[in-house]
């Protein structure tokens, strides 16, 4: 078999609905040589006998063992990946076609990024396919390490390459964190540089009221936890006050009675919290999220 130049990394978690499109969707793509690795991560449901069926399909590599979360796995994903460039994936997204040689082709051609990221549709809770790409990672075509640090410009790690020598040099994924995206993006940055954004369309991302991005209080409390790594860096104070905004200003919106009990912890003296601190009082059908 040919060499792969992509390994795709694809942990899976209880997602016996969506799990076989996922592969599937993998296993469509073309123009490039990749592999497929995937873990189970423990899954509760019937997601490891779809995907044992599935391997012995295919001939992808496949393990099923207990659960120890998703950044372990990632990594121990990554101790068996041949390629040169790795992507990760989720087991309840879609892969959008042609997404692996585009990404693999730009890094090719531009030795000097050590990742790049794209686009996503969203999956609504229905099954349809928004028509087009979501527009909160579509008006960033490359982001710095402030830019990041800051939430100036946001990437979707759905949509992640990564040359997996210069991610081995920081360090692979952190493990002292719950969610890997954010960490990596910061580590990648800060010692390589920008990273692009492809115009691409990567992923139709699944959007579920179980994911761990709808609690707020977690993944704000690990974002905090993450740039404390860089709090000698001279942005770190301002970045600490806007991502403290950003947490008050989504829980005023999702959850009033939370925001209101944390906001002696989540106050700055800073104009832009002062900006948003009547959301409290404004019922969520006045309010644009």
């Amino acid at each position: 078999m040919e060499e792969p130049l992509v390994s795709v990394l694809l942990a899976s978690y209880n997602h016996a609905p969506f799990v076989e499109a996922a592969v599937r969707s993998i296993l469509s793509q073309s123009g490039v040589a990749f592999e497929l690795i995937v873990i189970d991560d423990g899954s509760t449901d019937n997601s490891p006998q779809i995907l044992e069926r599935l391997s012995h399909e295919f001939g992808f590599y496949y393990k099923h063992r207990e659960n120890r979360g998703l950044v372990q796995t990632l990594n121990e994903m990554l101790t068996l990946a041949h390629g040169k460039y790795f992507c990760t994936f989720a087991s309840d997204d879609v892969m959008a076609p042609g997404r692996l040689a585009a990404q693999s082709q730009f890094l090719e051609t531009h030795p000097e990024f050590a990742a790049c990221a794209g686009q996503v549709k969203n999956l609504r809770s229905d099954g349809n396919l928004e028509d087009t790409v979501d527009l909160r990672y579509a008006k960033t075509q490359e982001a710095t390490f402030e830019e990041i640090l800051l939430g100036k410009a946001e990437l979707h790690g759905a949509t992640e390459m990564i040359v997996k020598e210069k991610f081995a040099a920081v360090g692979n994924y952190d493990e002292n964190f719950r969610f890997e995206d954010f960490p990596a993006w910061l580590a990648l940055s800060y010692r390589y540089g920008k990273i692009p954004v492809l115009r691409t369309v990567c992923c139709y991302y699944r959007i579920l009221e179980t994911s761990m991005h709808r609690n707020l209080n977690f993944i704000y409390k690990q974002i905090l936890a993450v740039i404390e790594k860089y709090k000698n860096h001279p942005a770190y104070s301002q970045a600490v006050a806007l991502w403290k905004t950003r947490w008050f200003s989504s829980l005023a919106y999702n959850q009033k009675r939370e925001a209101l009990r944390k906001l002696p912890q989540l106050a700055t003296c800073t104009k832009t919290f002062w900006m948003h601190f009547p959301k409290l009082f404004i019922p969520r059908i006045f309010l644009k999220y």
